[in-house]
């Protein structure tokens, strides 16, 4: 079917010349300084804020007797955070397009083979590990920059390296089966033949999944996070029979024991695509992970919302995302655990490196008597068994639940005693728990693994 006759197929040839003109700028921004990252942020902070309160009734409001013109990025901390209820509860007085509503956008998701909104928006929704739903709508540029953002690193990575000068890529992408989702969202608007991205919904049977996968022979394999090591035991197996150049692991934390389960498989370079919804979406070098700190500024605070310094862990961040005007995010909260790392980073690039998120403040289990649980301390212990492909933790009102999927036998009474004793010398008295095996773990709508499932309310 030719263009004329299907006039998505002409919009998203479109969009993807309009990726090829903006891509090579954004690459080279990996490689700015310092002083053009901060001076960058502040013209593009000052062009957001004026936009926002020209058009945006609820951030005129908020904003009110604020000169965009003369803010400073610095200056920043004095606005009000907004969160996902303050998105969904005001969205049609938050967006700077009138015809754009929260209706609107939901109709246009419930019509899922509708690529564009009104032959030019992309509209994507989000309920996250969390479950909490947000809805989030991107102009026609700012689609493009997101993807630019999102491939940059691998673009700079793969022109780098002499021995991927004759490797195609063929891109393998084990995740979100919904064309709402923004992985798969952004793969339907770009994917050429040039650098096709082939979708595999992580909702399959592992046995078909498998097949696929040995079909394609992709040169670069993303992945859910929490399901790399599924498909690293696979390999190890003999069953699943590929050969990826990279591997990226995307939408979830990248734990230390998924990244070496992936690295030992392939012995391929695993980078972590950290991103979300919003927009953010940080880049992977050979050192560590970056901030997309030219269009997204990001403030990692406390849990009372003070800025942080490098090294120190911050409880949540707030992200103001520069580049989409159209649904202006200023301060809106995340609930990312992010250290951010001291230093330029030996690749060159002056944007901020931080370690690989682990999780979320919602993650934390919180018993009476004011006792908190941090995930890492399930992690500690369910890390430690190499035959565990899977887990998933739920609290309950004196303990936990902890169910996981297994290569091999391993002895659940012992891992019972082990995070039972855990869990007390954190004070908690007497804990219950029990820790099952299951051939497989209960996924988000989106394919996402709630690894941590505190108690309602």
């Amino acid at each position: 079917m030719d263009d004329v006759a299907d006039p998505r197929k002409s919009l998203q040839r479109r969009h993807a010349a309009r990726l090829a003109q903006l891509l090579p700028e954004y690459v080279a921004r990996i490689d700015w300084t310092r002083e053009q990252v901060r001076a960058e942020q502040l013209r593009a902070l000052r062009q957001l804020l004026s936009h926002a309160v020209e058009r945006s009734p609820w951030h005129r409001e908020r904003l009110d007797g604020l000169d965009p013109t003369r803010l400073s990025a610095d200056e920043v901390v004095s606005l009000p955070p907004m969160t996902k209820d303050d998105l969904m509860q005001n969205f049609d007085a938050i967006v700077t397009d009138r015809r754009v509503t929260r209706r609107v956008c939901e109709e246009h998701l419930e019509r899922a083979e509708s690529a564009y909104l009104f032959d030019e928006l992309a509209v994507v929704a989000s309920g996250g590990s969390s479950g909490r739903r947000g809805v989030f709508v991107f102009g026609w540029d700012a689609w493009a920059i997101c993807y630019a953002s999102i491939i940059r690193f691998q673009q700079r990575d793969w022109e780098s390296d002499p021995a991927l000068a004759d490797v195609p890529r063929v891109t393998a992408v084990v995740g979100a089966s919904s064309p709402t989702h923004l992985s798969a969202a952004l793969g339907r608007t770009f994917s050429s033949p040039e650098q096709p991205r082939h979708l595999f919904p992580v909702s399959r049977p592992l046995p078909e999944l498998v097949a696929g996968l040995n079909e394609l022979q992709p040169t670069i394999l993303m992945s859910y996070s929490s399901f790399l090591p599924r498909l690293a035991a696979e390999a190890r197996a003999g069953r699943l029979r590929i050969a990826p150049r990279r591997v990226i692991a995307i939408s979830e934390p990248l734990l230390p024991e998924a990244r070496s389960a992936a690295a030992d498989a392939w012995g391929a370079p695993v980078a972590n695509g950290y991103g979300m919804s919003e927009g953010l979406f940080g880049g992977s070098c050979a050192h560590g992970l970056h901030l997309p700190e030219d269009l997204v500024l990001v403030e990692p605070v406390d849990a009372e919302g003070r800025p942080v310094g490098a090294g120190s862990p911050a409880s949540r961040i707030y992200i103001t995302n520069l580049y989409n005007r159209l649904l202006p995010l200023i301060r809106y909260e995340v609930t990312d655990e992010l250290v951010p790392i001291d230093g330029r980073c030996p690749c060159g690039s002056g944007l901020q490196r931080v370690a690989d998120p682990q999780g979320r403040l919602d993650d934390v289990f919180e018993y009476d008597a004011g006792i908190a649980v941090h995930p890492h301390v399930f992690r500690s212990a369910l890390a430690a068994k190499t035959e565990i492909v899977e887990y998933q933790v739920r609290q309950t009102a004196h303990g936990v639940e902890v169910a996981v999927v297994s290569g091999s036998v391993i002895d659940l009474r012992a891992m019972e005693q082990t995070i039972a004793a855990a869990l007390s010398r954190l004070g908690l008295d007497a804990p219950t728990v029990t820790v099952t095996h299951v051939q497989t773990l209960e996924r988000h709508a989106s394919g996402k693994l709630k690894r941590f499932v505190p108690l309602a309310g």
